[in-house]
């Protein structure tokens, strides 16, 4: 079986869903699964590499056998997705702490900005296989 990269993303952030859907869009090659960390499949594989304490609230990749939080796993997957985005890689030339503190600035308001849905996104049919638990 291959090995895709999963997104883990919050299922009631109106952000969160659109940047999903922007993802579906352009990923052609199918390279993509998405799961909400919401969901029972998250809270499975997750827990094998954070703790309780470290539970991400918001984008979290897991790739190349390793966990992306935060700003890495925007960058990291702009560079998957390939193409145009692989100029996603511009984005490490700031230091790390100078993107999360701009991504937390973002996910701290993402429900006042962007909204919140009462329940998480249900994928269509042709969609329902690139999406996890």
């Amino acid at each position: 079986m291959k090995d895709f990269p999963v997104v883990f993303f919050d299922g009631q952030c109106n952000l969160c869903n659109s940047s999903v859907q922007l993802l579906l869009r352009l990923d052609k090659k199918t390279l993509f699964r998405f799961a909400s960390l919401q969901s029972a499949y998250a809270k499975k594989e997750l827990s094998k590499w954070l703790g309780e304490e470290h539970w991400p609230d918001s984008i979290v990749l897991l790739a190349d056998n390793q966990v992306y939080v935060r700003s890495d796993a925007v960058l990291k997957t702009g560079w998957l997705l390939g193409g145009f985005w692989k100029l996603s890689v511009v984005g490490y030339l700031l230091p790390r702490s100078l993107r999360d503190y701009l991504y937390d600035r973002i996910a701290a308001n993402r429900y006042r900005w962007f909204g919140k849905r009462a329940a998480c996104m249900v994928p269509t049919p042709e969609l329902k296989s690139r999406f996890l638990g």
